[in-house]
């Protein structure tokens, strides 16, 4: 799927590297005024092309993903800074159990050659802030290049494409340049399986790029907490991880060099925990019904212990009736002593059944 906007020079170089592989291609126009949708119709003639319906990133993604048949997505850019001809490693690792992979232009096998110090000083501070909050790891936050099966495209919970854009002319929230930092962190938010690719950035081709480095950054800052709220929101309310909801089967034996994108091919069934969690042996019958046995053994033990303090006590007023009064603190010292034997033995008892149910 490639989002498109006054490409036309772009357009030959990007086609030309598309993997044999790719059965279907997106282009999502956003009111190009040169010859961008002709160009890529001479190219691709089986290419579809979808109008976006308001302007932004953002909106041209939704587009694109509402449009997609295949069963796996992959946005790439069309000045020529992402290389499709990655697209194998992206949808190998997809096979192989991932819900999302992400390119990376900082892990092991990726590089840039268009960002500048400041851009990656501010990426980097962007990650910290990011696998901080969301407990995550991801290397390149802001980098667009991503590959995901259809199938979890709900859980983005992107903008509906058929609302108005706003008559003042602004955006939806989600339909700028944020769109890729929400796309990221919607994905761990809703428990995937996101995994990193490590991917070259290129310079573009023709043209200049839309990105403004300190209103896009403060943008995607913004989209960070945001997102962490609203997680935070849906956690609260009890929604469950849309990973829990979606059902999957066995991987395909084929490999991503012999299956085109357009092609059915089932998503992976999730992985194991690595750490299973213990449970207890069905099998014993005391241990199924442990708690129980324990309430009523305590009931038992209390109503035993009242009846042994109501006789010692009628024991110690029989002792002062018949008593001279200067024994009364014998009595009582007597009564005490009897007192602590009795919780003593109650409680070794209590104590050593407690510890056989364990």
């Amino acid at each position: 799927m490639i989002p498109t906007l006054n490409e036309e020079r772009n357009l030959p170089h990007v086609f030309a590297k598309l993997p044999p592989m790719i059965s279907e291609v997106i282009i999502v126009d956003g009111g190009s005024k040169d010859r961008t949708v002709e160009v890529a119709r001479e190219l691709r003639p089986d290419a579809v092309i979808v109008q976006q319906t308001r302007i932004g990133k953002g909106n041209a993604l939704a587009c694109g993903f509402a449009a997609c048949t295949g069963d796996i997505i992959v946005m790439i850019d069309a000045d020529g800074s992402t290389d499709p001809a990655e697209i194998p490693l992206f949808v190998d690792k997809l096979i192989k159990g991932d819900h999302f992979v992400k390119g990376s232009r900082f892990s092991h096998g990726g590089h840039s050659h268009d960002i500048t110090k400041l851009r990656k000083l501010g990426n980097d501070g962007l990650n910290l802030v990011v696998n901080v909050l969301f407990r995550t790891h991801f290397t390149d936050l802001c980098y667009g290049y991503n590959a995901f099966w259809r199938s979890v495209v709900p859980a983005l919970d992107l903008p509906d494409v058929s609302l108005p854009r706003p008559s003042d002319g602004s955006k939806l929230w989600g339909d700028g340049f944020e769109i890729e930092t929400m796309i990221n962190i919607r994905a761990v938010a809703e428990k995937l399986k996101v995994g990193e690719v490590g991917s070259t950035e290129h310079e573009r081709i023709f043209g200049e790029s839309n990105l403004n480095t300190f209103r896009d950054g403060f943008r995607v800052l913004r989209t960070i907490f945001s997102e962490y709220g609203r997680m935070r929101r849906r956690r609260g309310a009890g929604l469950r991880p849309f990973v829990e909801g979606l059902q999957h089967v066995a991987p395909p034996a084929a490999t991503p060099q012999s299956r085109g994108l357009g092609q059915v091919v089932n998503p992976p069934a999730p992985a194991a925990p690595a750490h299973p969690v213990a449970t207890r042996h069905p099998a014993d019958p005391r241990r199924d019904a442990s708690h129980l046995n324990r309430a009523a053994r305590r009931e038992d033990v209390g109503a035993r212990r009242s009846d042994d303090i109501n006789k010692i006590r009628s024991r110690a007023l029989d002792d002062l009736g018949t008593q001279p009064t200067q024994d009364l603190s014998a009595a009582r010292a007597r009564m005490l002593d009897d007192l602590g034997n009795v919780q003593t033995q109650d409680i070794n008892k209590l104590r050593s059944t407690t510890q056989l149910d364990d």
